[in-house]
């Protein structure tokens, strides 16, 4: 794996990370162009940058994260669930990752879902932009579980939970934003617990590289983040569930042509 293609990928992860379009989908079809999907270290790489891009959260919305601690207990509230069944399942999971098919479908489901969001919980939007309470939480907590299927995309899964609680468009994108943090802060973790207990470990070229990834995510994610919440604000959802429509058919496509697909 090069630079150029650290790169690319960091940026293809800091663009789809938050929003609602799957940025498992995104990978495969970037690593499999870039031909480095069966490399091992890029499967290490698309899962340790993802700080990069929750850090970006942290910094746009620090002021949120040092509110107050009640703050911090609804995170933890809604963090359970998926703790418990990443412990329990993780191996299912894992299995579930190399069905490339499994991504395309529940992308192309998820994105006709996405067609009717906006009109579904239109109400939402004379709401007040608040966060939700505990028992809410918890609930939206739930949905991010289902994200665990790759191709549903965390971020729409958590944000359509929200909209369930009553929540505005924004409010409920927001909180998905800081949901991402312990739940991707704990996947990166996982991860590398798991590189340095095989005692695989990174070369010096390996720490650049991931140096660099996570820069880049970073920033890009800045700007994505921006844009999505202006965007969603003023258009809704709909344009998200067009685009989601068309990954998943290539990603269809690329696999029926023989292209070899790989979950990275």
């Amino acid at each position: 794996m090069n630079i150029l293609q650290a790169l690319i990928l960091a940026v293809i992860e800091g663009i789809t990370e938050f929003l609602p379009i799957s940025s498992t989908g995104h990978m495969i079809i970037g690593s499999s162009i870039l031909g480095i999907a069966e490399n091992e270290f890029v499967k290490h790489y698309t899962v340790i940058i993802q700080f990069g891009a929750i850090l970006s959260v942290v910094v746009l919305y620090w002021k949120r994260f040092f509110k107050s601690f009640e703050f911090y207990i609804k995170l933890f509230v809604a963090f359970i669930p998926a703790a418990i069944v990443g412990l329990l399942a993780g191996d299912y999971i894992d299995l579930l990752l190399e069905n490339v098919i499994v991504v395309a479908v529940m992308l192309l489901l998820g994105g006709i879902f996405l067609l009717f969001v906006d009109k579904i919980f239109a109400k939402n939007e004379s709401n007040p932009d608040v966060e939700p309470d505990t028992r809410s939480s918890f609930i939206i907590g739930i949905f991010q579980v289902i994200a665990m299927i790759p191709g549903v995309s965390r971020s729409a899964a958590t944000i359509i939970g929200g909209l369930t609680q009553k929540l505005t468009r924004k409010a409920a994108a927001e909180f998905s934003f800081f949901l991402a943090v312990p739940t991707m802060f704990a996947a990166t973790c996982y991860k590398l617990l798991k590189i340095f207990q095989s005692d695989a470990g990174f070369t010096a070229h390996d720490i650049k590289i991931l140096a660099v990834g996570n820069v880049v995510a970073f920033i890009v994610a800045m700007l994505a983040i921006k844009f999505f919440i202006g965007f969603l604000t003023k258009h809704g959802f709909k344009l998200f569930g067009y685009y989601r429509i068309i990954v998943g058919l290539v990603i269809l496509i690329m696999y029926f042509a023989g292209i070899d697909l790989k979950m990275v």
